[in-house]
């Protein structure tokens, strides 16, 4: 095997070990504090210690991994106070994102948020309910990936997907407690069709408003959950 080769393989290693592993901690099969043993971890991934470490050191760059001096990797803690930040920081840049797009958003990004808003819609029609949460989720991202676009700013999209990065260990507390409650869901529901009538509206104020409470809406919810 070239050099070139050697070093393209670890690379996709690190790579695949950087996406099972987040993975993994978002869906907290990795606790907060849990240790990451680099023994455990090659063994469970079937994945060598050198592309391990270059995905533990991104991870690192996330905040979903912190670094002990000399004694290794461990999953980042969850706080009260981290939470609030994220999501303070989430509303207010979802909220400008929003009213941004109002201003830009086309003909073709109308139609876009109304597809994304009737699939979401239809979720309930799934059966399981890990299906359902699978699906749901999904769904609601591409929703909200919708609206977001119009904004047409590379910069702040980048910004907005590092954020969502960061909340996502907290939103997948918020996520179960609401998917599989039907009273939580259709306040959801309700909230989204508010929103879209205010982007159809092009009432860039309303829909402004909108997003920044329904971004912080789960605040509440994942406080009561946390670990």
């Amino acid at each position: 095997m070239s050099k070139d080769t050697a070093a393209q393989s670890k690379a996709n290693q690190a790579t695949i070990a950087y996406r099972l592993l987040k993975q993994d901690i978002i869906k907290g099969i990795h606790q907060p504090g849990d240790k990451l043993l680099m023994s455990h971890l090659k063994e469970s991934y079937d994945i060598g210690a050198g592309p391990m470490r270059e995905a533990l050191s991104q991870l690192v760059a996330d905040r979903l991994v912190t670094a002990i001096s000399q004694r290794g990797f461990r999953v980042a803690e969850m706080s009260l106070e981290e939470l609030t930040d994220i999501y303070d920081a989430r509303a207010h840049l979802e909220a400008l994102i929003t009213e941004l797009a109002v201003e830009r958003g086309d003909d073709s990004w109308e139609a876009t948020v109304l597809g994304e808003a009737h699939k979401l819609s239809r979720v309930n029609e799934v059966n399981s309910p890990e299906e359902m949460l699978e699906v749901w989720d999904s769904r609601h991202k591409s929703f909200h990936n919708a609206i977001a676009n119009g904004c047409s700013s590379v910069k702040l999209l980048e910004l907005r997907m590092s954020l969502l990065d960061q909340a996502e260990r907290y939103r997948q507390l918020w996520l179960r407690q609401t998917v599989f409650s039907q009273s939580a869901l259709e306040g959801k529901r309700q909230e989204h069709s508010d929103l879209v009538d205010a982007l159809l509206d092009r009432d860039k104020a309303r829909a402004k408003q909108l997003m920044y409470e329904h971004i912080l809406s789960p605040i509440p919810v994942i406080r009561n959950l946390l670990p």
